[in-house]
């Protein structure tokens, strides 16, 4: 008995394939919700969102999925 750790990777890819729209969404409002609140470390903001979507686009299967080419905020 033990954990299919090839299994839960897959299924966790799936599931990002799926939501990765959702996910963008999500990167977005939090970005925007943090550039209102620390307006002076925007460029640092933005660079963690680019770099969270990059990610989400690798792991869901390549970039398929919404979002502009950049992976900025739109």
């Amino acid at each position: 008995m033990g954990i299919n750790f090839d299994q839960i990777k897959h299924r966790a890819k799936d599931a990002l394939s799926k939501n990765s729209g959702k996910i963008e969404q999500g990167i977005d409002k939090a970005s925007g919700a943090a550039r209102s609140r620390f307006g002076k470390q925007a460029g640092k903001i933005d660079s963690a969102s680019r770099k969270a979507k990059e990610m989400l686009r690798k792991n869901a299967g390549g970039g398929q999925h919404g979002g502009d080419q950049q992976g900025g905020p739109r």
